[in-house]
């Protein structure tokens, strides 16, 4: 079996490649997506619609237009990885983690321990808690190959 893993959250740093690199070191059977991850093209997406003047209706248009990516994503994959970083607040993943529990869907949340207040309801439905991509990797590792 293929595995495939949601990558949500975070678009800052590379922890998206490092969870891929160490995967595929290990040739690990999974295979990634991920919402949009380019910012000015995710805030962008609704323009396809025609302009806006308010900021609002735009930014209502383009979440329309990006969750018919992120909601068939976290459909069909078999396992998620949540980040939350340290330079915004990323409520869009929170927003992921939550449909991802609703759908029964496992995740594991990625983050530093300074947010753990912030963010215990939203570990508390998690399969797991990593603090580095390498984890991660250790926890797909064992769940696709033991």
């Amino acid at each position: 079996m293929t595995w495939s893993v949601y990558l949500s959250g975070e678009i800052h740093t590379d922890w998206r490649q490092q969870i891929a690199n160490g995967c595929n070191k290990l040739d690990l059977p999974v295979t990634f997506c991920s919402a949009v991850t380019d910012h000015d093209a995710s805030d962008a997406a609704g323009d396809i619609l025609g302009a806006e003047t308010e900021s609002f209706w735009r930014d209502h248009k383009s979440s329309k237009v990006n969750s018919i990516r992120t909601r068939n994503l976290i459909t069909n994959c078999d396992i998620a990885v949540v980040r939350f970083g340290e330079k915004y607040k990323q409520w869009n993943a929170a927003f992921d983690a939550g449909q991802l529990a609703a759908l029964g869907k496992p995740y594991i949340t990625l983050h530093d321990a300074d947010i753990i207040h912030p963010l215990k309801e939203v570990d508390s439905a998690a399969m797991g808690w990593a603090q580095s991509p390498e984890q991660v990797v250790e926890i797909l590792r064992y769940v696709t190959t033991a």
